[in-house]
């Protein structure tokens, strides 16, 4: 009864279904589609009695059937416009490791044609969206096989598109457990519901070793609620990255120099305020020992007194010289005069009375091209530095030389503190990053020193061992002038 109703259902089929014989002579045909030609088939080639031909079609499947014994879809890319209703998949039926038969189904070729037409036009778009997205895109089945990597997922890690679908799982894509991480967020309801994942900062493992950070949009691909495959947006964030940290870098540049130049105002006019009776001091003592004639004693006090009150004035002009800008103004400038300037302003100061400073200034140095205030501000930062290194009592020696074959003018100041650990010389150089106790650092004053020397073309760099002081190196480049004379 079974065969019955299977019968029923293969007749009453309105596409084509043959049955051939291993020569291609028509063994059955379903009723329904034989009633379409005039006179019965069976028994005749099915070349001559489908389409008059004296041999077998030249793309016919049933050829490759008999060839390789599996079932064979016609290639559609063979046809030529006069093939509109040829075999287009063919099985055969065995016995044992021989065909007995070959069946034929012969579909309504137009309709099929416009339908695989349309799917291959979409599936082309759907890949051309992804491979050009400027996002990397890299998809997985639930084993971690890489089914998806593109163009822009390559750009960001490194790796070639063919070598990572190839030899990539996605556990090698995230550092760690990272991609292990990633499912316990997909398969939680906490970050986007259930089987997404929506702008999550997370690092990528480049193919160099790099950590790259990423904003990842992804999602768990389902068939009938069952996990298949998750698929991944990777949004390279390090561009992003590097202009926010530029753009903090200037704000505290900004900040620092307005505050500099609230400093250098207020200096200025303390300055101005000291200078008129420091003037009338050394002018008056000057009258007194050249219009009387004093006792040995009394002399001698008063020479001690113009001498201290010059020393002042003196201090008084280098401090207005100091806080005399408060913008920017690039021209060449005596290196070793900023220093000798600076020390000057700082040797007196109660933190530096128990400590020993030696110069060693190359006195033939060509001049460097920079801001004098910003110079300053550099230089006054690291002797500062180092002196509350060493507490107050140490050794600080400054030295500045042009090495030969070079166009830059060096400056090393050096101390004998403790020192600056391995571990934390490699950040000394970055925002708000202090070892200084809360309230006593701002963690702002190497950074900026960084940014200034960066803004001069320079090089700043430290160089430490525990127990044996720091060393700072400056690098400048020099003042070169050009056949007209102007500073190049």
């Amino acid at each position: 009864m079974n065969n019955e109703y299977l019968l029923k259902a293969i007749n009453a089929f309105k596409r084509r279904i043959i049955v051939i014989s291993p020569d291609f002579n028509i063994l059955a045909i379903n009723s329904d589609s034989n009633q379409t030609w005039e006179n019965d088939i069976v028994g005749k080639s099915c070349y001559n009695a489908l389409y008059g031909r004296t041999s077998h079609c030249l793309n016919c499947p049933a050829v490759n059937v008999l060839e390789t014994k599996k079932p064979t879809m016609m290639d559609r890319k063979a046809l030529t416009n006069e093939d509109k209703m040829l075999c287009r998949y063919s099985y055969p039926i065995l016995s044992g490791d021989n065909i007995d038969a070959l069946v034929i189904f012969d579909f309504e070729f137009p309709a099929l044609e416009g339908l695989e037409e349309r799917l291959k036009r979409s599936n082309s778009f759907l890949r051309n969206l992804i491979l050009s997205s400027v996002d990397g895109v890299i998809a997985a089945d639930m084993k971690g096989k890489l089914l998806i990597f593109n163009d822009s997922a390559a750009e960001i890690s490194g790796h070639k598109v063919e070598e990572a679908l190839h030899q990539l799982n996605i556990r090698d894509v995230y550092p760690g457990d990272g991609a292990r991480e990633i499912m316990k967020k997909l398969r939680s309801d906490d970050h986007g519901g259930k089987g997404k994942l929506k702008s999550y900062i997370v690092d990528v493992l480049g193919k160099n070793g790099e950590n790259i950070p990423i904003s990842l949009n992804a999602s768990i691909v389902y068939e009938e609620e069952r996990e298949v495959a998750t698929i991944g947006f990777f949004h390279d964030l390090r561009e992003t990255l590097r202009m926010k940290k530029e753009l903090e870098k200037a704000q505290i540049q900004i900040l620092q120099s307005e505050k500099m130049a609230s400093l250098g105002k207020l200096a200025a006019g303390v300055a101005h305020q000291l200078n008129n009776p420091l003037s009338s001091i050394t002018l008056f003592t000057q009258l007194v020992l050249e219009e009387y004639k004093l006792e040995e004693g009394a002399r001698n006090d008063l020479t001690r007194v113009y001498k201290e009150a010059q020393r002042c004035r003196d201090t008084v002009k280098e401090l207005l010289e100091f806080a005399r800008q408060t913008r920017q103004e690039m021209r060449p400038h005596d290196v070793n005069s900023a220093i000798l300037r600076t020390v000057f302003l700082l040797e007196n100061q109660t933190l530096f009375h128990n400590i020993e400073i030696e110069k060693e200034l190359s006195p033939s140095l060509p001049e460097v091209y920079g801001d004098i205030q910003q110079l300053n501000h550099i230089f006054m930062n690291i002797i500062l530095n180092a002196a509350d290194a060493m507490e107050g009592k140490g050794e600080l020696s400054i030295k500045s030389y042009k090495p030969l074959q070079s166009d830059t003018v060096i400056i090393e100041i050096s101390d004998t503190g403790p020192g600056i650990p391995q571990n934390i010389l490699p950040h000394i150089f970055e925002p708000f990053f202090t070892t200084k106790e809360e309230g006593k650092g701002t963690g702002l004053g190497l950074s900026l020193v960084y940014s200034m020397i960066d803004n001069h073309k320079g090089r700043i760099y430290a160089k430490s061992r525990p127990g044996k002081g720091t060393t700072f190196v400056i690098e400048l480049p020099t003042a070169k002038l050009d056949k007209e004379g102007t500073v190049n």
